[in-house]
């Protein structure tokens, strides 16, 4: 690529680059920035010539970025994140009227504990704001982060670039839960009636051991496991009705009419933190969300 000067940049085309890069679609990109394809499809032109390079080539489905295009998309979410927070830093934000979108990453989880508490807090506080909640995979919240595509992700603790704000909130213990009428267990359980009964083990995953499993085979341990699941709720309402164990989070367990028993074993405690764009770190909007994100997680445990 020949040197190019901003002045001869319109930077409008960057917008557009950003949009086909996160849609791989001509079309959807059309959509998501309200302009017609062939506006799209001109401005992709003009920066192709303004850069000397394709940028995107077909394939099945739409486009793929070039090599070019994949070593300069992180500078230019990055500059395009911090011009819109530079614009949105001095606007006030009253949540009360605001009617913003926000987009939050959080697995099934942090979606069960912490969505009900939110969203009584919206109703109370900021009536018109929205929610978008999706799991977005570890590898790829910083990228998403730098994009602008997603607002805050509430994960595990990660390594993440200088780019990247985090806040490490609280930690969650897991107990083991079983129904009231349980056939053999008493006030307590063993580590021997823990591993000899049947158990329902909570994963995303469709394989591979869940965060109770690892502790077990530091010890040389394994249980006995039934069914696997996704989630939790559903997990607990199997628990009511039948004579298998669950483990789960103590914050989830305290809702549902179950006997809670202490693990039988040493289990470290699941910690999350919470992860936004430092390009967003002054962003009145973020900052409130933040906040009010913090408080729910370290009221729940």
């Amino acid at each position: 690529m020949n040197n190019v000067s901003l002045n001869t940049v319109d930077l409008n085309l960057f917008v557009v680059f950003d949009a086909i890069y996160q849609q791989r679609n001509l079309t959807r990109a059309s959509e998501v920035l309200c302009m017609s394809q062939p506006a799209v499809s001109n401005a992709l032109s003009r920066l192709r010539r303004s850069l000397d390079d394709q940028l995107f080539v077909r394939c099945v489905g739409g486009v793929k970025p070039t090599p070019m295009a994949e070593s300069i998309v992180a500078r230019v979410q990055e500059a395009l994140q911090l011009l819109n927070a530079s614009i949105n830093e001095t606007a006030v934000f009253d949540p009360a009227k605001s009617d913003k979108v926000f987009r939050l990453s959080m697995n099934q989880l942090a979606e069960a504990t912490l969505l009900p508490p939110l969203l009584t807090v919206l109703a109370e506080q900021a009536p018109h704001i929205g929610l978008e909640a999706y799991y977005v995979g570890r590898n790829e919240i910083e990228r998403e982060l730098a994009a602008g595509t997603i607002d805050l992700a509430l994960d595990v603790p990660m390594v993440a670039g200088p780019q990247i704000c985090i806040e490490p909130l609280n930690r969650h213990r897991f107990v083991c839960v079983a129904r009231q009428q349980h056939s053999t267990l008493g006030s307590e359980i063993s580590l021997d009636e823990y591993l000899s009964l049947d158990h329902i083990q909570v994963s995303s995953r469709r394989q591979g051991p869940s965060f109770e499993d690892v502790a077990l085979n530091r010890l040389g341990l394994k249980r006995q496991v039934k069914v696997r699941m996704p989630h939790y709720q559903v997990a607990a309402s199997l628990v009511e009705q039948t004579d298998m164990l669950l483990t789960i989070p103590y914050n989830m367990a305290r809702r549902y009419p179950l006997k809670i028993f202490e693990l039988p074993f040493a289990s470290e405690a699941l910690n999350w933190s919470l992860y936004w764009s430092k390009s967003a770190d002054q962003d009145q909007a973020n900052a409130w969300i933040r906040k009010l994100l913090s408080t729910i997680v370290k009221q729940s445990v």
